[in-house]
């Protein structure tokens, strides 16, 4: 790093493609200083040299290039490029919009110094002109206008009233009504050929802590496919940046707040504001007799000046997605969310969430029944409660915004009896389908310097699997009768006072993708060998067991292999010590045990997990112990011995008040207890994940009385 005033900084996310063509997404460290704007693999420290930097200064634009879908998580892409020089820009993205946000006034705010130094010193320069939509005077956004960076490059310099871009994107189709507009912007609007919805409204009854509203029209009769539009309007405790992204996203998360969402995906990404999507409905109105209902449709966004967030729904036909058998596609005529701040109340932000919808639902039931169309009506509007619950009780969305990218959705109504040629063609146009997804997930990539990043990545990984298979070959070519413990082995699921190596896949853990979508996945193979089991009792606690003659841990150093002993200390009248040996031909260098081995305490702290589970045994002691992975060195006193060949933890169960409360309903019933135990090494970053199990036990039905004292010599380390 220079030497210049850092202005800001902080992780975000750098995304493109690699040669062989397939996408990949990052996260980088962004610092932004008075002339520069860099970004690093990890923190920067000393002097380390950026992977890429842009200098700012007057000439500058920072540009929001709207919604990006990368992998299946939605990012919100920032440009920074200067005007004079077209090739000198550069992308960041964040899964938080408030974040980048934040980024885009910053950048701005050292442009703006900039430009404010040149025009003291008495240059000429290009002024900034903040304006908000366009020139017809609507109070929304430029999102509506072309990209400025689209605009032609031999633009005249001498032009003093250069927008300041705020997002991206040609504004709303034509089709699509934008509803949230005021009536009194109806001649501006139909100015500029855009289509604009004037409803009048009336208080149709309050549910749920809702106003529902009725649209009132000024004919006295409507043919029955034609629904009266509905709006529901609610205050949600939160701020408007985490009702939209909530909104925006189609994961699992969302039937958590929306109870007529049952599934959804990405057809189409027109641009950063406007998308196609598929929508599936979960509506509980006689579900045996009613055939469920679909939904394709363009989705536009935009972020209005006032903060306020604009979110227009309209259904449209597309030749990826069409009509799917079991559903009835419906229609919408019109819909969305409007999303406005209100004051803060109690120190706590507040939005009102708007959602309109004018649906045809279609089929029989609309016509033949006439509380069908509004009873699912009312139940699309009741998602404006759901957000509100969703937030009143939980502490806010830590995982990235979702959306799947569905690859193929063409008509699946194909007559059984094909040709052959017929036959082909479809698999022709499935495999034009899967290249233009693919398009569509890696089109943009305006950098070059990460092309060899990912070689590199590829690099690492292939690494990996090396170390995989020295680690598999290790565990193969052991011998593994050489080693002993007082407690037997009994690989019989109804051994009783005995150990059996316990499954990976019983367990779950960080997967590759932790980083953005907290997801996890069956831990698998272990690293380590678990090669025996010892169950001590003395007098006093025993410590260093590793030091005993004959254990595993020192007939291993004797071979060559390096142990890892976990020893579990049980207090009480007498104390109990647990002690499981882990062995492995040898510690592959670089890897992440290998840096829990030789670190200190405070990282060993950090990273040291178990996962317990109790798969029988009586629910109080279920519930009490639970599968909930721990950071032992957070939770209990640990102490790290470090001999030549082996490190010991010893993990005194006692030094935690709650532990021992637990430890007491186990110790009591632990005759009638099967226990498994995976212990691992915490992955924090992305160069460290997935997480690998080191090994996992089951210990049944444990019996006191078979515990022995051991001979210890005293400890001289």
């Amino acid at each position: 790093m220079s030497n210049s005033k850092v202005v800001y900084e902080g992780w975000m996310v750098r995304y493109g493609r690699r040669k062989i063509g397939r996408s990949f997404i990052h996260m980088r460290y962004f610092v932004l200083e008075s002339r520069l704007l860099a970004y690093y693999k990890r923190k920067p420290q000393d002097n380390v040299v950026p992977i890429k930097t842009l200098v700012i200064d007057g000439n500058c634009r920072v540009e929001d290039r709207g919604l990006k879908t990368q992998q299946g998580l939605m990012v919100y892409v920032l440009l920074i490029y200067n005007k004079k020089e077209k090739y000198h820009r550069m992308t960041m993205a964040a899964f938080n919009i408030q974040e980048a946000l934040i980024w885009k006034e910053k950048i701005e705010s050292v442009i703006d110094q900039h430009q404010e130094s040149l025009a003291a010193n008495g240059n000429k320069y290009q002024s900034f002109e903040y304006k908000s939509g366009m020139d017809s005077g609507r109070n929304a956004s430029s999102s509506d206008q072309e990209s400025q960076y689209s605009a032609a490059e031999d633009e005249d310099d001498s032009n003093p009233s250069l927008l300041r871009r705020t997002t991206i994107g040609n504004g709303p189709p034509e089709s699509i009504l934008d509803w949230t507009q005021e009536s009194s912007t109806l001649a501006s609007q139909n100015a500029t050929n855009q289509a604009i919805s004037r409803k009048h409204w009336r208080l149709l009854q309050c549910q749920n802590g809702l106003r529902i509203f009725e649209e009132l029209l000024e004919v006295d009769f409507l043919p029955k496919s034609c629904s009266r539009a509905m709006k529901a309007s609610g205050v949600v405790e939160a701020s408007c940046e985490e009702v939209f992204e909530l909104i925006m996203s189609m994961d699992g998360t969302r039937s958590e707040w929306d109870c007529s969402f049952q599934d959804g995906s990405l057809v189409e990404e027109v641009d950063g504001h406007t998308a196609i999507l598929y929508h599936r409905l979960q509506l509980d109105w006689f579900p045996t007799f009613v055939w469920p209902r679909d939904l394709c449709y363009v989705r536009y966004w935009r972020r209005n000046d006032d903060g306020s967030y604009v979110v227009l729904f309209c259904s449209r036909e597309h030749e990826n997605c069409g009509p799917q058998p079991g559903y009835v596609r419906a229609h919408i005529e019109s819909g969305g969310f409007n999303i406005s701040p209100l004051k803060a109340r109690n120190g706590r932000p507040r939005t009102q969430v708007q959602h309109l919808m004018q649906i045809d639902l279609k089929g029989w039931g609309v016509g033949y029944v006439s509380s069908f169309q509004q009873h699912c009506l009312l139940q699309m509007l009741n998602s404006v409660a759901g957000l509100r619950e969703y937030f009143a009780q939980t502490d806010g969305r830590t995982v990235p915004p979702r959306i799947p990218v569905m690859v193929n959705m063409a008509s699946c109504n194909v007559p059984s009896k094909e040709t052959h040629k017929n036959q082909m063609t479809s698999i022709h146009d499935r495999n034009q389908s899967l290249d233009n997804a693919a398009k569509m997930m890696d089109e943009y990539s305006d950098e070059d310097e990460d092309f060899q990043i990912p070689d590199e990545e590829a690099y690492r990984v292939e690494q990996e699997m090396k170390r995989a298979v020295v680690e598999e070959e290790a565990i193969v070519e052991m011998d593994l009768s050489c080693f002993s413990g007082n407690l037997r082995r009994n690989d019989n699921e109804s051994g009783r006072d005995c150990w059996r190596i316990s499954d990976g896949n019983n367990f779950r853990v960080r997967s590759k993708r932790f980083c953005y979508d907290k997801s996890k996945m069956p831990g698998g193979k272990h690293l380590m060998d678990l090669v025996a089991v010892d169950w001590f009792k003395d007098t006093k606690r025993m410590d260093h067991v590793a030091r005993r003659p004959g254990c595993a841990a020192q007939v291993a150093a004797e071979k060559g292999h390096f142990s890892m002993v976990f020893n579990l200390q049980v207090p009480g009248s007498t104390n109990y010590s647990m002690v499981f040996y882990f062995v492995s031909k040898e510690l592959v260098p670089g890897s992440l045990v290998q840096r829990f081995v030789d670190g200190d305490d405070e990282f060993r702290n950090s990273r040291m997990k178990l996962i317990p589970s109790v798969p029988k045994g009586s629910w109080i002691v279920r519930q009490s112990v639970g599968s909930t992975p721990c950071l032992l060195g957070k939770a209990v006193d640990c102490n790290y011995i470090r001999g030549a060949n082996y490190l010991e933890v010893d993990v005194d169960i006692g030094s935690s008040t709650v532990a021992n409360g637990v430890l007491g309903l186990v110790v009591g019933a632990i005759t009638s207890l099967v226990v498994d135990m995976a212990f691992l090494v915490q992955a924090n970053t992305i160069d460290e994940l997935p997480e690998r199990l080191i090994g996992a036990v089951r210990v049944s039905h444990l019996e006191l009385s078979s515990a022995i004292v051991p001979k210890l010599e005293p400890d001289t380390s």
